[in-house]
């Protein structure tokens, strides 16, 4: 758990400040002309997509999860906001793109901004992460090496730190729009299992 809120840390203070202002600026558009917002994510990145669109339907956002069955059509105007580590998933690269297509603007949450997803996109925000897998299994010549690499596995680190980042933009959006937490509350859902 340290290491892994030692990289969150250490991500929060590289990560670009005026990437997140725009962001923040083009989401506060979206909601104040009732827009609609789609967020997309493959796998564990899905699940932080999923999260913070909940985050914006409690702000009082149209707010979608791409693969869902009550998403509407998107078009000119609306927003797409892709989640991907690599931003090479096929999937979210090809969403990203029919989103663009219809002149939705798209929003890539990456690692790497020269990515696919990243040349698709009209701003992208980058999330450090993890960059590759060990090719040495044993810990402990790592270390004698001096070749640590976090402990965390796979895409861990980036799905961490784009959850701790998005649970950010929705505080920066609560600030922005002047949402309390209290009506955040009233749209929370009442019948749940």
């Amino acid at each position: 758990m340290k290491e892994i809120s030692e990289f969150a840390i250490r991500a929060a203070e590289v990560i670009d400040v005026s990437e997140v202002d725009k962001m923040v600026d083009i989401l506060t558009d979206v909601y104040r002309r009732k827009g609609k917002a789609l967020v997309m994510g493959a796998g564990r990145s899905g699940l932080v997509g999923k999260a913070f669109a909940m985050r914006l339907l409690h702000l009082g956002f149209n707010s979608y999860v791409l693969g869902e069955t009550i998403v509407p059509s998107i078009s000119k105007g609306d927003v797409a906001i892709a989640i991907s580590g690599s931003g090479r998933t096929g999937l979210i690269v090809d969403a990203a793109d029919a989103a663009k297509k219809v002149g939705a603007y798209v929003i890539a949450i990456t690692t790497f901004p020269e990515s696919p997803l990243g040349s698709i996109a009209d701003l992208v925000v980058r999330i450090p992460g993890r960059s590759k897998i060990s090719k040495m299994d044993d810990y402990f010549a790592r270390q004698i090496l001096g070749l640590h690499e976090p402990l965390a596995p796979l895409g861990t680190l980036f799905e961490d730190t784009a959850m701790l980042f998005l649970d950010g933009v929705v505080y920066y959006l609560m600030i922005k729009l002047n949402v309390s937490e209290e009506e955040m509350r009233s749209r929370h859902a009442n019948v749940e299992f």
